[in-house]
């Protein structure tokens, strides 16, 4: 119960999307999203760090709405992993939690199971948020390796090698 309190608390505290807003009093705002550069370099690293663990892997980025930014599929990797890596990042995105934890909170049985019936959800380990001083800018989704642990393993690795870029 106490992990349902902790995520509905979350969800509601980020939803009012974090972005880096100035209120200069006018009607538009501001917000930091990640150049396709930077998103670029997220997915390459994700991809290498998986390859060189031996697993053939799709790795989608998404910008800070879900939306892809880029997509690369290894040369093996199976067909579905373009679509369950697109989904992974869109649910970190979305709910501003990683995949991995998210699959635990929402497991048959829990007050939030229901959250997995929501179109694209994908409640599988492997999407991680991308966040630079404390607003989301994107999220990445791996899907190809042997679990989803593996996943969030190389899509970590991915963030890391960013990590100096997104702060500001």
């Amino acid at each position: 119960m106490k992990r349902v309190i902790g995520l509905l608390t979350f969800l509601t505290m980020a939803f009012p999307i974090g972005a880096v807003a100035q209120d200069d009093g006018g009607a538009l705002m501001s917000y930091q999203m990640m150049k396709p550069e930077t998103a670029l370099t997220l997915a390459q690293a994700t991809l290498d760090d998986c390859r060189a663990r031996g697993y053939q892997v799709s790795v989608t980025v998404v910008d800070r709405y879900g939306l892809p930014q880029v997509v690369l599929r290894d040369r093996f990797a199976g067909t579905h992993t373009l679509e369950t890596s697109r989904r992974k990042a869109w649910t970190a995105a979305s709910f501003r939690i990683d995949t991995l934890e998210f699959s635990k909170l929402t497991q048959a049985g829990e007050d939030l199971s229901g959250i997995r019936h929501v179109s694209d959800v994908m409640a599988v380990g492997g999407g991680i948020p991308v966040q630079a001083a404390g607003t989301l800018v994107g999220a990445v989704g791996v899907s190809g390796a042997p679990g989803g642990d593996l996943d969030h393993a190389c899509a970590q690795v991915g963030i890391d090698a960013i990590a100096v870029d997104l702060e500001f």
